[in-house]
C-alpha cells in the first residue's frame, strides 16, 4: 500500500523536478538578459527558438508517421517570418509566410505524387504553428513598452504552469481530459486561473502602467489558451505515438514541449494587450 502511494505521488509529480527547475531557471536567465540588456536582442532568442522548434516538430512527424515536411524551406522561411516581422510588422510576416508556402510546394514536387497532400499539409501546419505564432511574440518585443509586454506574457504563462502544478499535486482529483492528458485536473486548472489572474493584475499595474482591473481578464485568456495549447500538443504527440518532441532539455523533453503553451498564447497576448493597453 505504501509502495503504491509513493508511485502515485511520483506519477502526479511527473518528470525529474530538479532538472526541470534548473532548465527553467536557465531559460529564464537567458530571456531576462536578452530583454533587459538590449530589448531587441530577444528577437534573436525567438529566431533561435523558431529554428529549433521547427527542427523538432519535423523530426517528430518523421519518426511518428513518416511525414516528410519541406524542412530546408521551413527553416529558411521561418527565419524570414521572424526577421521581417520586426521592421515590417505582420505584413512582413504574412509575405514571408506566403513565400514559404510556395517554396514548400515547389520543394515537395521533386518527390512525386505519393503522399504529396499529406506532406504539404504537415509543412503548412509547421509554418503556421511555429514561425507565424512566434511572429506575434516579436510584435510584443518591438513595441515601445516591449519589455513589459513580453514579461506580462511570459509571467502569466509561468503562473499558469506553477499554479496548475501546485494545485494539481495537492488537490487534483477530477481529470480534465483523461484521454488526452491524464495528469491534468480541473483543480489544477482552477489553480492556474487564480495564479494567472493575480499575475495579470500585477503585471498590468506594475509593468505596463495599465488598469489593474483588466488583469483578471488578461490572466484568464492567457491561462485558457496556454492550457489548450498544452492539450493540442498532447493530441499531436498521441497521434504520432511519441512521448516527447525532442530531448534537448533535461526534465522537459524537447524545446517544443515547452513551447506548446507559449506559441498560441503569444497571439492572445498580442491581441488582448493591444486592446487593454494600446500602443501609443
Amino acid at each position: 500500500m505504501v509502495r503504491g502511494q509513493k508511485g502515485f505521488k511520483r506519477s502526479r509529480i511527473g518528470r525529474n523536478l530538479v532538472a526541470a527547475i534548473a532548465v527553467g531557471v536557465g531559460l529564464g536567465v537567458v530571456i531576462l538578459l536578452s530583454l533587459l540588456v538590449v530589448r531587441q536582442g530577444f528577437v534573436l532568442v525567438l529566431a533561435a527558438v523558431t529554428a529549433v522548434g521547427t527542427w523538432e516538430l519535423a523530426g517528430a512527424l518523421r519518426r511518428g508517421a513518416d511525414i516528410r515536411v519541406s524542412l530546408p524551406v521551413l527553416l529558411v522561411g521561418g527565419q524570414a517570418v521572424v526577421w521581417l516581422s520586426w521592421p515590417f510588422g505582420l505584413r512582413g510576416a504574412a509575405i514571408a509566410l506566403a513565400a514559404t508556402v510556395l517554396g514548400c510546394l515547389l520543394w515537395r514536387m521533386r518527390a512525386g505524387a505519393a503522399h504529396f497532400l499529406r506532406d504539404i499539409s504537415a509543412s503548412l501546419f509547421v509554418a503556421v504553428y511555429v514561425p507565424l505564432l512566434v511572429a506575434f511574440a516579436v510584435q510584443l518585443t518591438t513595441a515601445p513598452d516591449g519589455v513589459g509586454r513580453v514579461l506580462t506574457f511570459l509571467l502569466c504563462v509561468v503562473a499558469s504552469d506553477v499554479g496548475g502544478y501546485a494545485a494539481g499535486v495537492v488537490a487534483g482529483r477530477h481529470p480534465m481530459a483523461p484521454t488526452i492528458s491524464p495528469k491534468k485536473s480541473w483543480e489544477g486548472f482552477a489553480g492556474s486561473l487564480v495564479a494567472g489572474m493575480v499575475t495579470g493584475s500585477l503585471c498590468l499595474g506594475l509593468l505596463l502602467d495599465g488598469d489593474w482591473y483588466w488583469g483578471p481578464v488578461v490572466g484568464v485568456l492567457m491561462v485558457a489558451t496556454a492550457t489548450l495549447g498544452d492539450l493540442v500538443e498532447s493530441l499531436v504527440k498521441r497521434d504520432l505515438g511519441v512521448k516527447d518532441m525532442g530531448h534537448l532539455l533535461p526534465g522537459h523533453g524537447g524545446l517544443m514541449d515547452r513551447l506548446d503553451s507559449l506559441l498560441p498564447t503569444a497571439f492572445v497576448a498580442w491581441a488582448i494587450l493591444g486592446i487593454v493597453v494600446p500602443i501609443a
